[in-house]
């Protein structure tokens, strides 16, 4: 579970925001000129050298030139040790790594750190280090059961600006799903009122009995982000607090739920649920007419909450009103397919280059590259905009399949205005994914290549003359290959 904290990575959503100074008199008071410190800090003071500092080199793709590699840069982060051996820190600390080291508090010495797995969806990565002296004199962090509201909270970590550890201490002020930026999810999350900054991620939040409660992580303001790497219902759902629609629905005064809007079409659920069903009930839990339910200490809380806390493959049990008549499911969960990825993992950008044609796929991290990551929907041409917000998949392996871009060559004249728009068809077939659209082009005998288009555009290309004049402009552009590794024709 993530720790949403002013400030960190310049995402703040809580209303006290404080200086570094406030903090730091908050947290002591000078008693005969000694300073003393709070009980709830002095309880961590003994797992501060479980906190490390994580060093990080990057190397980022580059969407826009998928052949490509963006410059490296290093960063600088936190993470803390726990039991087996293992360090935790975030996803975003480590993404598209070349190397991690990791430094102890009081040591002048960085390890060379290991990832072992990377949890993009919840932010948080696992590492280890093979060298036994990192180990040495070091007690593994013990995680806690969740707080509640206005329990203290000290957060521990290697903000920028210094090369000693932090701590801030607040109090717990909100408790409810946000939105993770890395993974584009929505999961449970902890807002306190400590002052928390770049480096901070990854470091270990603390109760007052000193078990940890928490990482410090990314967070964002969007309305619009779903849950995608865990278990979800696979359906979009509107609220049923106007009466009127509850009694168009055949609702009684005393049933309350949401009603489904749209099911996705890769999902279990689109086996069992229809639009219009009204989910009473999950697990057995009563869901709100405003989609919350009880949490602790008597809070509400978005239901989603409920799906989160299952594994992938487990079964829950939904109960939907339809018709009058309530109906209960028994379905196995699963992840969401999307249309346009949240992360690409591991490989490179898929990218496939014929006639100077640059055939890519939609991802969030292209529509970063291709319009900025800030004020981003504002960029982003409408069509694609809508695909990025509403598109469903139809399949598992269907894509958003775009041209991005043209290299200028006597061949393609007079397309030169063609930016990231999407490829519909090639000679009268549907284009579902870039590999099959690469593969339909290299196999073909026709006369014409030709690229029906979104707005109504085509491309008409004669298929010898296209395919002769692919190797000069790879070869003008210091392009290695016409296609990446994973298209493999």
């Amino acid at each position: 579970m993530g720790v949403n904290t002013n400030g960190d990575i310049g995402n703040v959503v809580s209303a006290d925001v404080k200086s570094n100074e406030d903090c730091v008199l908050a947290a002591s008071v000078a008693t005969n000129g000694k300073l003393a410190v709070r009980a709830d800090v002095a309880k961590v003071m003994p797992l501060m050298d479980a906190v490390v500092k994580v060093f990080c080199v990057h190397s980022v793709p580059n969407f826009s030139l998928p052949w490509q590699r963006e410059r490296q840069y290093s960063s600088t982060s936190s993470g803390f040790i726990i039991s087996g051996r293992k360090v935790l820190t975030n996803a975003h600390s480590v993404e598209h790594y070349t190397q991690v080291k990791l430094k102890k508090r009081r040591s002048d010495v960085k390890y060379l750190a290991k990832v072992l797995a990377i949890g993009n969806e919840c932010d948080i990565a696992m590492l280890t280090v093979e060298d036994d002296e990192f180990w040495d004199g070091v007690s593994p962090v013990q995680f806690g059961s969740l707080p509640a509201l206005q329990d203290a909270v000290t957060v521990v970590g290697y903000p920028i600006g210094g090369d000693t550890i932090s701590v801030t201490s607040g109090v717990v002020s909100r408790m409810e799903i946000f939105p993770y930026e890395h993974g584009s999810t929505e999961l449970l999350g902890l807002q306190i009122d400590a002052a928390i900054n770049f480096g901070n991620s990854g470091g270990p939040a603390f109760s007052d009995k000193g078990k940890c409660v928490g990482i410090a992580f990314q967070t964002i303001k969007r309305e619009d982000v779903e849950n995608m790497g865990f278990p979800t219902l696979g359906v979009e759902w509107q609220k049923m607090e106007n009466p009127d629609l509850r009694a168009a629905m055949g609702m009684t005064s005393q049933q309350k739920g949401v009603r489904i809007t749209r099911i996705e079409p890769t999902s279990p659920e689109y086996q069992f649920l229809r639009p219009s069903d009204v989910i009473l009930r999950f697990d057995g839990i009563d869901i709100a007419n405003d989609g919350t339910v009880l949490f602790t200490h008597g809070e509400r809380i978005a239901f989603i909450y409920l799906v989160s806390q299952k594994y992938t493959g487990e079964n829950a049990i939904i109960e939907v009103l339809r018709d009058s008549k309530i109906l209960e499911f028994n379905i196995k969960l699963a992840t969401r397919k999307r249309l346009i990825l949240a992360n690409i993992k591991g490989n490179p950008p898929s990218y496939y280059i014929v006639a100077g044609f640059v055939i890519t796929v939609v991802s969030i991290p292209f529509l970063h590259s291709e319009y900025g990551k800030e004020n981003e929907e504002q960029n982003i041409p409408v069509k694609l905009l809508d695909k990025h917000l509403f598109g469903m998949a139809q399949s598992e392996d269907e894509q958003l399949v775009v041209i991005s871009q043209m290299l200028v060559a006597d061949i393609n004249i007079g397309y030169e205005d063609i930016v990231n728009t999407e490829v519909l068809a090639f000679n009268g077939y549907s284009v579902k994914n870039l590999k099959g659209l690469a593969s339909m082009v290299e196999n073909c005998v026709d006369e014409y290549l030709k690229f029906e288009l979104d707005y109504q555009q085509i491309v008409v290309l004669e298929t010898k003359a296209a395919k002769a004049a692919t190797p000069d402009i790879l070869s003008t552009h210091c392009i290695p290959s016409a296609m990446s590794a994973d298209i493999n024709i």
